[in-house]
């Protein structure tokens, strides 16, 4: 947030201010309102210096595996790694798995209770059997 405000600083404290004629005056608010603006885009994308976009999808991955093995993963790890899948859905997809056996297809899941067409298109990438 420092480095925002010191942007703002730098760039609405302009020479132009200095001969202070009307035209120079409305220069400078239109600088300093967009030195503003700026700054509000800047902290309202989350941007942080001295990231980077790989940094950050290093830190995504390391939060949740991009694909699992629906047949071994636990409750906690399905609900972490499937989206629309909560603590609840997670743990029937376990049940179910226990009750009937592996998995021999991705399209069984839609048998779980609470787990449709939908769930199972947006994750179908992310699901393995093996």
């Amino acid at each position: 947030m420092s480095n925002s405000r010191s942007l703002v600083r730098c760039l609405s404290s302009t020479p132009l201010l200095n001969n202070a004629g009307p035209d120079n005056i409305r220069a400078g608010v239109r600088l300093s309102a967009l030195a503003a603006v700026f700054a509000f885009v800047v902290l309202a994308s989350g941007f942080v210096p001295g990231t980077t976009t790989a940094a950050l999808a290093q830190e995504s991955e390391t939060q949740a595996p991009s694909s699992i093995n629906i047949n071994t993963a636990d409750a906690d790890t399905i609900a972490s790694t499937l989206k629309g899948v909560g603590d609840t859905r997670a743990q029937e997809i376990v049940r179910y798995r226990e009750q009937y056996g592996p998995f021999a297809s991705v399209d069984e899941l839609t048998d779980v209770k609470g787990i449709g067409k939908s769930t199972l298109d947006d994750n179908r990438a992310r699901i393995t059997l093996e």
